[in-house]
């Protein structure tokens, strides 16, 4: 991750946190833009909490035609909204049950109590549902060849494949129908 960029954000933070005396970014972006990375750093440099958004994604009884047809409806933003926005913007402890791809099911519950820095990182973070509980979104992006270069050393052909055909189409869709690249109040380029 650029320093250039991650130096940007930890400026925003401490502004944030000079004017609110907390600081509740989300960092969402194209798949392999680096969202994790930045958090990763982020969590590395600040006493910071940071919840991921891969934890909310569908289960299968929820994985209706309707529902995915909508831009950002692969995730469960409404479970995410009421076990962690609502107290992770009041900095209150909760619970949440992360859902575990690998065996299609919710997994053990994690407890969180709140740092006064809090991040909410991935792919439908900023959706029109969940953006107005920020104090600032971050949009990350990077080149169509860079995107695909790092998904293959992170994932390997077999899984680039997957992302080109289902999940690149569903957040550009995603992205395209809410104007998120417009609407972040910072957007960075990593490549």
């Amino acid at each position: 991750m650029d320093e250039k960029v991650i130096s940007a954000v930890l400026r925003l933070i401490e502004r944030q946190q000079e004017q609110a005396g907390r600081a509740l970014i989300a960092i969402d972006g194209r798949c392999g833009s680096g969202k994790t990375t930045l958090a990763q750093e982020l969590q590395r440099r600040l006493d910071c909490t940071v919840v991921h958004m891969d934890d909310f994604f569908l289960r299968p009884c929820q994985r209706t035609p309707e529902r995915l047809a909508e831009p950002g409806g692969n995730v469960d933003r409404e479970r995410f909204l009421e076990e962690v926005l609502r107290p992770l913007a009041a900095g209150v402890p909760f619970t949440f049950r992360p859902y575990d791809c690998a065996v299609q099911a919710l997994s053990e519950p994690v407890e969180v109590t709140p740092t006064v820095v809090r991040i909410v990182e991935g792919s439908y973070a900023c959706h029109p549902l969940l953006a107005p509980w920020y104090d600032a979104c971050i949009f990350l992006t990077l080149s169509p060849g860079e995107q695909q270069r790092r998904i293959l050393l992170r994932n390997g052909p077999e899984r680039l494949k997957m992302f080109q055909n289902r999940w690149i189409p569903l957040e550009e869709k995603y992205f395209a129908a809410f104007g998120l690249e417009g609407k972040a109040d910072f957007v960075f380029r990593t490549d």
